[in-house]
């Protein structure tokens, strides 16, 4: 069996009696892009700054190719660290800013100065070489930065909220030019946000961490598309929760009763609920239709409110039983118009729904 490239085995770490990290366990393979993504205090940037030397974990182990680090100090480890302030040096230019790693490991002139070269056209700023950080603008900086943790060519490249500062055109032309990084180095990159749509869009795999715990990993795919708990379905894409009560189950398929009476069959599950239990039905938004198709469900609803984007249409709608939720079809233009006049049901796939226990 290939060993991983970096494992992070049964990590804790506590503060006096609080426990931040509960025994995180991840193997990471070469050149993958792993994101640890979560709310504000789920343990990500404690387990990142772990691996990185900046904090002691209180159990557990970090390993670089078998060998673990803890006993490394973090300037040893040779790691590549990006924060979300550019922390770069205001004297220096770029191409300055961009060379004092490989000056501090006494790297040869001649070297650092196509190192400096190569690095600032990885980054697309061979024309900003002399250039000071201040009469930079925020997405230039964040790059100087990435370029200067790549200057080294460390095995590892950690990213702690990159991107958060930046505005959102901005954030999504750097989340561009950091896939564009990672496909031509192939450096192993960990990256912690905790931005949804920034994750799936950047990772390989993601790991969703809550309270300190990892909830589930696995692709943006596997964490939209195959939710574990109702706390991912819910954190990853956008979510509608309806409460029901629990029929039967026979092949993976199981019979629900909504809160208007209304049976429901078809709705996959892969796990156990008992005759009359009260579940909570998930549908995300784009899965529902203006129209019925083959073997849908209907929802009866009045309309409360409509907004047009060009590409899709919004609608929020109160179910029977009170419950407001989010339509986003992606077809169906032409009957928007109908069933917003009409304001009396909308349809999903059973199939495309998940089922979780209230």
């Amino acid at each position: 069996m290939t060993r991983p490239f970096l494992s992070i085995r049964t990590v804790r770490k506590t503060f006096g009696a609080f426990v931040a990290v509960h025994d995180v366990t991840i193997d990471v393979p070469k050149g993958e892009f792993l994101t640890f993504l979560g709310p504000s205090g789920s343990g990500k940037s404690t387990t990142l700054y772990a691996i990185a030397g900046f904090q002691d974990p209180s159990s557990g182990d970090v390993l670089l190719e078998d060998r673990s680090l803890l006993s490394v100090p973090s300037h040893k480890r040779n790691i590549g660290m990006v924060f979300q302030r550019y922390t770069l040096f205001p004297h220096l230019s770029v191409a300055e800013n961009v060379a004092f790693p490989l000056r501090v490991r006494r790297r040869p002139d001649g070297e650092i100065r196509r190192k400096v070269a190569d690095m600032l056209a990885l980054v697309r700023l061979e024309n900003f070489a002399d250039r000071h950080p201040g009469a930079l603008s925020g997405g230039q900086q964040q790059r100087v930065a990435l370029a200067r943790a790549l200057a080294y060519d460390p095995p590892i490249l950690l990213m702690d909220e990159p991107l958060s500062a930046l505005d959102k055109k901005l954030r999504q032309e750097i989340q561009a030019e950091i896939r564009r990084i990672h496909r031509e180095t192939g450096v192993t990159i960990l990256y912690v946000t905790h931005d949804q749509e920034e994750a799936l869009h950047l990772s390989d795999r993601i790991a969703l961490f809550r309270e300190g715990r990892i909830e589930q990993i696995g692709t943006g795919e596997d964490l939209y598309l195959r939710p574990a708990s109702e706390f991912v379905a819910g954190f990853i894409g956008n979510s509608n929760f309806l409460p029901a009560e629990h029929l039967q189950t026979a092949g993976g398929a199981s019979t629900i009763r909504l809160a208007d009476g209304s049976i429901v069959t078809g709705v996959k599950t892969t796990k156990s609920f008992g005759q009359g239990q009260k579940v909570r039905l998930m549908v995300r938004p784009e899965a529902f239709r203006l129209t019925p198709g083959p073997a849908s469900a209907a929802l009866a609803v009045e309309i409360v409110d409509t907004a047009f984007f060009g590409d899709r249409r919004r609608v929020v709608a109160r179910t029977a039983g009170g419950d407001e939720i989010d339509v986003r079809p992606t077809s169906d233009a032409e009957g928007a118009s109908s069933i917003i006049a009409s304001g009396q049901r909308i349809f999903f796939d059973p199939a495309a729904a998940f089922l979780f226990p209230a």
